[in-house]
């Protein structure tokens, strides 16, 4: 039965009377002769946080780090105006239209024009050669390749971004110009109706040089870094399109690429910023002519990293100011360029998050 309390013998009719063994403290339900101490059962409270743990320490660190690499960039920026003023102070043409360059004369005259453009059409050209190539690479290697091939494969590549630039640069001038030149010679006799194409030559040092040079150079870094993104595609999305009787090659397209997309970006953008900023191997292969030209085949092109190395020994105070603000000019466009890449890999994710 429930649990009634029984009333004491010798309590008068009419009387409230209760045991001992029935009083309890009204709504507790524990007796109170129950021993103190911590409940055996249930997870109990989160012990308190630290206040100077690992986790405060580590995020002081990375807050420190990021805030450094900001000090760092505008220290950058502020060494390069501040020595970049007097030479453009002095310059008496046009420092962002004129072409040619003659800083170390009585009268200044220095020009970025037919060095940024240089710089630009070499880095673009190597791209268009070395992303679809890049592309088919990693996509072999994560999905068509076997283990036992894909895996040494994929070590030479990675070994292939070490290799200095001064090696890609002596092979492209005394190995790969004889080959350059007889293509160039062979694109101009059936194809010099193109402007690209056309001229009447010298043809051999020439922005086709310097771009394949650089698409070489760049080929590694695309490669690896698309492979990784390639090959932490979700398994569940590969088996689902496979399962919907889509082929190898449509899985690839329809779940391997649109997931990677942000990744590939970031290794295009990451290339673009290596062939940008390359100086040797473009000062070896190169023309060295300070002209504005779309025709990739003839003798000439030159850069803003490939000048700098050219000049700098020869250079007076004017002209070492001078190519200090082409090293402005260079460093603005990484900026740029960087600043691109993150903003269309922060909205291709945004877009992917919202869709998911």
């Amino acid at each position: 039965m429930g649990d009634i309390p029984s009333r004491s013998a010798t309590t008068p009719a009419g009387e409230p009377g209760v045991t001992g063994r029935h009083t309890r403290s009204a709504g507790t339900g524990v007796s109170p002769n129950a021993p103190a101490g911590p409940s055996l059962g249930g997870g109990g409270a989160l012990p308190p946080k630290k206040r100077f743990g690992m986790e405060a320490v580590f995020r002081g660190l990375s807050t420190a780090a990021g805030a450094m690499l900001l000090v760092i960039i505008v220290a950058i920026a502020i060494f390069l105006i501040s020595k970049a003023v007097p030479a453009l102070s002095a310059n008496t043409e046009s420092f962002l239209t004129y072409k040619a360059w003659f800083p170390n004369d009585a009268e200044p005259k220095f020009g970025i024009a037919a060095l940024a453009f240089g710089t630009v059409l070499s880095s673009v050209i190597a791209l268009i050669v070395a992303v679809p190539i890049a592309l088919g690479i990693a996509l072999f290697l994560s999905h068509y390749a076997p283990k036992r091939l894909a895996t040494p494969l994929g070590f030479i590549i990675d070994l292939l971004a070490a290799v200095p630039s001064v090696v890609f640069g002596l092979w492209g001038r005394d190995v790969f110009l004889n080959p350059v030149r007889d293509f160039s010679v062979w694109l101009n006799e059936y194809f010099g109706w193109i402007p690209i194409f056309g001229g009447d030559g010298p043809f051999g040092r020439s922005i086709m040089l310097g771009s394949l040079v650089l698409a070489i150079m760049v080929l590694p870094i695309v490669t690896s870094l698309s492979r990784e993104v390639f090959m932490q595609t979700p398994a569940m999305n590969e088996e689902a399109a496979l399962a919907l009787g889509a082929t190898k090659w449509e899985m690839v397209r329809t779940a391997v690429m649109p997931y990677g997309k942000p990744g590939i970006i970031a290794a295009i953008m990451l290339g673009l910023g290596r062939a940008l900023g390359e100086t040797i191997a473009l000062a070896l292969t190169l023309g060295i002519v300070f002209n504005i030209s779309y025709n990739i085949i003839e003798n000439g092109g030159n850069s803003i990293a490939a000048n700098i190395a050219n000049t700098f020994g020869e250079a007076n105070a004017t002209g070492r100011g001078a190519l200090i603000a082409s090293g402005l000019v260079l460093f603005a466009i990484t900026l740029v360029v960087n600043m691109a890449a993150r903003a269309i890999i922060y909205r291709r994710r945004e877009f992917r998050d919202s869709a998911a």
